[in-house]
């Protein structure tokens, strides 16, 4: 019955006939027109039974480990010498977001030298996210790390294999690539655990920074003067925002809609886009029908020290690549990421 429910929540849910401060920004959080066409949208044109078939075209499964149940995609390519690839999300995402990019992994593609490169995709939920069971009120980055690390190696027989992470989930892969590493032998990341410098730090350290760069720390400026609030309030009541929006589609769309409306590419549901409003309605859907918004939530207060101010060099000779998206939240330069791993190529996108 989730999806009537669902349905009949979304129908039935009001909002204010007018904006109470039409000069808001979205720094202020989702705006009401944008919702309300989201709103009308999930009732009228979205399609979940397509998206769920999609979604189920992927091979999924799920193990039990150190008694938790850990949901997982796992695509494998046909070719002989594939790579084994953990692909790791953060909040509020899921293994939904890497599906663009799946099969095309596991495809053969060869290199400038001839090598024939494809991968095997693992794409596990997080602890408490969709299809993985809720961890201990005590679980921590580390011990989601150690779990995927057995996953990999035990469950699937996976000796050794590289690693990719957005968001949380870089921060999971970095504890991979700095503590298993003699399985975690290779690391493409978007985010470190260690304070991002401020624009004076930048300048006093002489860094010239890229046109791509320039605006990652525009955005980071803009994302630490108004942009923190989910995170504070994540951290240190994630049981108030949890149950005030655990039975609540719309007000879930708000929280997570708003936060991925301010945080995207603002060409986002354009061409060459692929975040559309039926990718975020996804997106919360899969948080609403398996009930596990509150638990998501937990993540921040469970780990409230990620970011360390003191950048040390990693435990490992693996190499690490790092990607930078020019419209980031966060901006770590080069020359920052060097300190804290084997970096091989620094790359703006």
């Amino acid at each position: 019955m989730k999806l009537p429910h669902m349905k009949a929540l979304v129908e039935n849910t009001r909002l204010p006939d007018r904006t109470l401060y039409p000069g808001a920004g979205i720094e202020f959080g989702i705006k009401l027109d944008f919702l309300r066409d989201l709103q009308a949208k999930w009732l009228n044109d979205y399609n979940w039974t397509k998206q769920e078939a999609t979604l189920n075209e992927l091979p999924q499964f799920t193990a039990k480990i150190e008694g938790l149940t850990v949901h997982f995609l796992h695509a494998k390519s046909k070719e002989p010498d594939r790579i084994p690839l953990l692909m790791m999300h953060g909040w509020p995402g899921s293994f939904q977001e890497f599906q663009p990019v799946i099969k095309p992994l596991t495809q053969l593609w060869k290199s400038p030298s001839g090598k024939r490169i494809s991968f095997d995709v693992v794409a596990p939920s997080l602890p408490g996210f969709l299809f993985s069971s809720p961890p201990p009120q005590n679980w921590t980055t580390n011990d989601t790390a150690r779990i995927f690390d057995t996953l990999m190696v035990d469950v699937l027989g996976y000796s050794t294999y590289a690693l990719h992470g957005t968001d949380r989930g870089a921060i999971i892969g970095y504890t991979l690539y700095n503590s298993f590493n003699t399985s975690a032998r290779a690391a493409n990341v978007k985010s470190i655990p260690f304070v991002a410098p401020t624009p004076d730090e930048i300048v006093t350290n002489n860094i010239t920074l890229s046109d791509i760069a320039k605006v990652t720390e525009q955005r980071t400026v803009d994302f630490r003067a108004t942009g923190m609030g989910y995170s504070t309030e994540q951290t240190f009541k994630p049981n108030s925002i949890g149950l005030a929006l655990y039975d609540n589609p719309i007000g879930q769309l708000a929280w997570i809609g708003g936060n991925i409306q301010l945080w995207s590419d603002p060409r986002a549901g354009t061409s060459p886009s692929v975040l559309t409003d039926d990718t975020l309605l996804t997106m919360v859907s899969l948080y609403y029908l398996t009930q596990t918004f509150q638990s998501s939530v937990w993540m921040y207060a469970q780990n409230p020290n990620t970011f360390s101010p003191v950048y040390v060099k990693p435990a490992t000779d693996a190499p690490m690549v790092f990607s930078l998206f020019e419209f980031d939240i966060m901006l770590w330069p080069k020359e920052y990421v060097e300190r804290a791993s084997n970096l091989v190529l620094y790359k703006g996108m």
